[in-house]
């Protein structure tokens, strides 16, 4: 039996990456920064070690007694974990599966629409605000060349109750949060900007046939489907009996959601296709709608 380690196992996609692997007979070991959910992860049959992801020799001990780590904890911006993992585990041939994120293909388009679908064999110029994230990225595939097998997954926009104990997402329950807050649905400028998007399973199934199947090296991008902010504010409205949908400035999304959130979380387009990981890993999503999630 293979021992797989996660981090952010009591966060949205590490619980549910979790859930599947043991599913599939896997022993799941969760690094958790305090005792406060050890005994609900044990009770699901998730072992536990107390810790954090910047405690360089704890990650050298844990490392040597598994066969893979899957490093979900705040990851896409933190390059000392990165660099922490791929430090203790060089040499080893063991599998390394980072978690990035898709605010990389964010052009700070302020709410207006575009349609360029963004592949793995594009070459990415990221904007000054997302640079760090694409040359983490790049450090953890590098890495395949100091004898670990690196992967990086990059997830859209996750929708669909987590298998977890942390049950939502981030970007829907935000809207839905502010839009009753306002008594209406929300959107930012023109609100036509577009979020390529797929539900909790299927990624959580991505992250598995990564494991089992990716060669290293590889990046995969996350989707099935994608929508407009619009188009997801006025079926908020419809679905919470709220006014109809109506525009706020870009400056509240910044207000409400911080510079990073709101920029690039709500009002620019995330859009990118997962060919690759449909014919590399045979990943067959099943969720095509969004809007039946919310």
């Amino acid at each position: 039996m293979k021992k797989i380690l996660i981090t952010g196992i009591t966060g949205y996609i590490g619980g549910s990456i979790a859930q599947k692997l043991l599913d599939r007979n896997y022993e799941v070991i969760g690094l958790v920064r305090n005792e406060a959910h050890v005994q609900e992860l044990e009770s699901m049959g998730i072992k536990t070690i107390i810790g954090n992801i910047h405690h360089e020799d704890l990650i050298k001990e844990v490392v040597t007694g598994v066969d893979a780590v899957i490093h979900n904890a705040d990851s896409a911006d933190d390059a000392y974990a990165a660099d922490s993992f791929i430090k203790a585990l060089e040499g080893s041939h063991k599998t390394f599966i980072f978690t990035s994120g898709s605010a990389i293909f964010g052009g700070k388009e302020n709410g207006k629409k575009s349609d360029f679908v963004f592949r793995e064999d594009y070459p990415l110029t990221p904007r000054l605000e997302m640079a760090s994230r694409v040359l983490i990225n790049n450090y953890v595939l590098q890495s395949a060349q100091k004898e670990i097998r690196s992967i990086v997954i990059v997830p859209t926009m996750v929708y669909g109750q987590g298998l977890g104990l942390k049950k939502d997402s981030i970007q829907i329950p935000a809207l839905i949060h502010f839009s009753e807050k306002k008594g209406h649905g929300v959107y930012f400028g023109e609100g036509e900007n577009i979020w390529s998007n797929l539900h909790i399973e299927d990624l959580a199934d991505l992250y598995v046939l990564a494991l089992e199947k990716a060669k290293s090296g590889s990046i995969y991008y996350a989707e099935n489907g994608s929508s407009s902010l619009r188009n997801i504010a006025e079926i908020i409205s419809k679905k919470y009996n709220l006014e109809p949908a109506r525009s706020l400035s870009v400056q509240e999304a910044v207000d409400n959601f911080g510079p990073a959130g709101g920029y690039f979380g709500f009002v620019s387009n995330s859009i990118c296709s997962a060919d690759k990981a449909r014919t590399e890993l045979e990943w067959k999503p099943i969720y095509t709608s969004i809007e039946n999630y919310i």
